[in-house]
């Protein structure tokens, strides 16, 4: 079959691009992005760009997990992880099933492993927020389906896709692009170090004594930097990781369980606020990115709400990242759009 000169152009480029991707995470779970290699994460950001744009801007109707169904476990309450999920499920012909720790007492009334078993049984894939990561280490050893990390205490993979998303179609490009986290050493810190390496991205840190991200993680992101060729610094001094950075990222100081230190946590976290000032030693084209929910002592109203701050779209891209993300794990689907420059 002969295709006109553009149709042929076209085709060939499309061609190379799977040749370039030419991985398959069909049946594999998502725990944490540091299982995940350089090539991987851009697949799932590649797919997830494609649905985006076919569904939202084609209005292409995609019933690609038509007849399959999802667990979604919810020890903690959520906003932005159960609406991307359970809508973008659905929105690609699928039949998602929410349950709290009202519905099911896992590891109480039944324990993790038999949990496992039943629900291999009765879906195709779980997502489950818990407290502890072992939690999911468990599910994941027991069930043969596919578990997804809705949020632990250790990662937030699925926050950090979304981060990245939102970051390329702003710049355009992942790489060389300098990632300055000013608070807590949390699980969306975590998530960052363990996969920003992998995609040329430089990481400043600056947390408050005693606050640092966990040893372990520290020593496989150093590994990961040297290994990629990027830069890895932590410091106590937010200017001081704030300078030069393209992007300025924050998080809530007193996570879920965390209630009872709430008092000398916003002590310790004295002079962490980003505001203006923080962003006057940053890069000119500096952006500011926030997972939410937010509160004022993380970040002002003048930087949150300024043409600076991309946390909106970054929770809108919640939905098409978790979507590209299970249609990956449940399917072989290839993307039809142009591969994202990363």
């Amino acid at each position: 079959v002969l295709l006109p000169k553009r149709k042929l152009l076209k085709h060939i480029d499309w061609a190379l691009n799977i040749m370039t991707f030419p991985v398959s995470l069909k049946g594999r779970s998502c725990l944490t992005l540091k299982d995940f290699s350089p090539e991987e994460i851009k697949k799932l950001l590649w797919v997830s760009g494609d649905l985006k744009h076919r569904i939202k801007h084609g209005k292409e109707y995609l019933p690609l997990l038509q007849g399959k169904s999802i667990a979604m476990i919810f020890e903690k309450r959520s906003t932005r992880t159960r609406m991307s999920t359970e809508t973008g499920f659905a929105l690609l012909g699928g039949h998602p099933c929410f349950l709290t720790s009202q519905d099911i007492h896992l590891g109480v009334n039944e324990s993790c492993k038999d949990t496992a078993r039943v629900l291999s049984g009765l879906c195709d894939i779980v997502l489950a927020r818990v407290y502890s990561h072992s939690t999911l280490e468990e599910l994941d050893k027991e069930a043969s389906i596919p578990i997804i990390n809705g949020l632990s205490d250790l990662y937030h993979p699925i926050q950090i896709l979304a981060d990245y998303l939102t970051l390329q179609e702003h710049y355009g490009s992942l790489n060389g692009l300098t990632i300055s986290w000013i608070g807590d050493g949390n699980n969306i810190l975590h998530s960052f170090m363990m996969s920003a390496p992998k995609l040329g991205v430089h990481l400043k840190i600056a947390t408050p004594k005693g606050y640092e991200p966990v040893k372990s993680v520290i020593q496989e992101a150093q590994r990961l930097s040297r290994q990629h060729g990027t830069q890895l610094i932590l410091t106590t001094d937010p200017m001081e990781a704030a300078r030069d950075s393209n992007v300025l990222v924050t998080d809530t100081w007193v996570s879920m369980g965390q209630e009872e230190e709430k008092a000398k946590r916003l002590k310790d976290f004295h002079g962490y606020q980003i505001t203006m000032e923080t962003g006057s030693v940053a890069n000119p084209d500096w952006m500011f990115l926030h997972c939410l929910p937010r509160k004022m002592e993380e970040v002002d109203d003048e930087v949150f709400y300024s043409s600076r701050s991309l946390v909106f779209p970054e929770a809108e891209n919640r939905k098409w990242t978790i979507m590209g993300l299970m249609v990956s794990l449940l399917t072989d689907y290839t993307p039809k759009t142009p591969i994202l420059k990363f």
